[in-house]
């Protein structure tokens, strides 16, 4: 592993993966799933986005810095679906999106 900031920034990935997954399947729980759609295709995109985020951080990879600037807008854009949405799951997503925007923010500056 590259150095603390990087490992600081890799767990807030992983926390952001859990929290996408986990609202994705809730969402399609919920009476109306149509309804859930564009919050569930934010979720799975923002989880792949930051799993291989988080893997080029990991083994130092000179492309992980690049990926850091999408990885903030996914995260954003999930934040902002998720947000508008008022089961705890999504509330709960948005609020890791968040962070996690935040700790690559502060590695991709």
């Amino acid at each position: 592993m590259q150095n603390t900031q990087n490992r600081t920034v890799i767990d807030a990935l992983h926390a952001c993966i859990i929290a996408c997954e986990n609202c994705a399947t809730m969402c399609l729980q919920e009476d109306h799933v149509q309804m859930m759609a564009r919050c569930i295709q934010m979720d799975r995109d923002c989880a792949d986005v930051c799993r291989l985020t988080a893997t080029l951080l990991a083994r130092g990879s000179q492309h992980g810095k690049h990926l850091l600037r999408e990885c903030i807008e996914v995260c954003e854009a999930c934040a902002a679906e998720c947000a508008q949405h008022d089961h705890d799951h999504c509330q709960e997503c948005a609020e890791a999106c968040r962070r996690c925007a935040e700790a690559c923010r502060s590695l991709a500056a």
